[in-house]
């Protein structure tokens, strides 16, 4: 394909009503022709299907019900069949990893059904299972990141984001997915280094050691612009170092807006597209969903 594609036309990392998004399925679709997009994927965060006895999953209002999966992926289908010939609909999913009792193995079955199947996983760590207590979101409220802190590591900074790369690395050899999502997420709550420092030499050393193995599965990294649109981060993830850590191992990247509402479908991508573009990265073509980047 032509060098010239422009990344602005795919958005593969959308949420609806289905889960916490804002906006119905036929609503963003719409709104990504409106907008000019050729491609769209819808990746509303995944049910936990509780396949694995121990421990059992968390239970949440950000997830979408098991019950609801089946009118999920046929509403989608329905949208793709709709909008054939101005608009490529794909059915995704957001699979959150927690090893052992979550992750892209639950939804096997899914990708190879003869109606309505599933097209992809955007796979995600978002919760650290601690040693001690109940699993935690990184990226929740702050009060919650620190509870989860105490509670599950002591206190131990450097325990807990160690736990989060580990996660991060287990998910990236167990594979089964297409997309990582946000793949730093564990910087959410450490505005202004409150944490820890993202230059310690300790943190250094997992990043390049997960670009690495990144690379080696040939798994596609997103270039999440979710947090620039809701406010709530001042960079991409990953971060602008991270980034070039992938492109010195060639490692495929596409560009995502993460989005919650149609107004966010392609959400800072400009400033996506110029982090990719200092990272050294070059647009080369087009893969099966839409803009990938080497």
């Amino acid at each position: 394909m032509t060098s010239s594609y422009n990344a602005r036309l795919s958005s593969l990392h959308i949420h609806s009503v289905y889960c916490d998004g804002s906006d119905d399925i036929e609503t963003l679709c719409a709104a990504a022709f409106q907008k000019g997009l050729r491609t769209i994927g819808f990746s509303s965060h995944a049910p936990f299907l509780a396949k694995r006895a121990k421990p059992p999953p968390p239970q949440t209002q950000w997830h979408m019900r098991p019950q609801d999966l089946g009118a999920y992926l046929a509403e989608i289908h329905d949208a793709r069949r709709r909008w054939a010939g101005k608009l490529t609909v794909y059915a995704g999913l957001e699979v959150d990893y927690m090893q052992d009792i979550a992750g892209p193995a639950d939804f096997a079955e899914y990708r190879t059904l003869e109606e309505n199947a599933l097209h992809y996983i955007i796979a995600s760590v978002h919760y650290l299972v601690p040693p001690h207590g109940e699993p935690f979101t990184v990226d929740g409220a702050d009060e919650e990141f620190e509870s989860g802190l105490r509670d599950g590591y002591s206190g131990n900074i450097e325990d807990a984001v160690n736990a989060y790369w580990d996660a991060e690395e287990a998910l990236v050899e167990e594979g089964g997915f297409e997309i990582l999502g946000h793949v730093d997420l564990i910087k959410k709550n450490n505005a202004g280094e409150k944490y820890f420092s993202p230059q310690s030499e300790w943190f250094v050393k997992r990043l390049v050691r997960l670009a690495g193995r990144i690379a080696a599965s040939g798994i596609t990294v997103e270039i999440n612009t979710g947090g620039l649109n809701r406010g709530r981060t001042t960079e991409l993830y990953p971060s602008p170092f991270f980034l070039t850590l992938l492109r010195q191992r060639n490692a495929p990247v596409v560009i995502t807006a993460d989005a919650h509402c149609a107004a966010h479908l392609d959400g800072c991508y400009p400033q996506a597209m110029e982090a990719l573009r200092m990272a050294g990265y070059e647009e080369e073509g087009v893969n099966s969903f839409g803009s990938a980047w080497r």
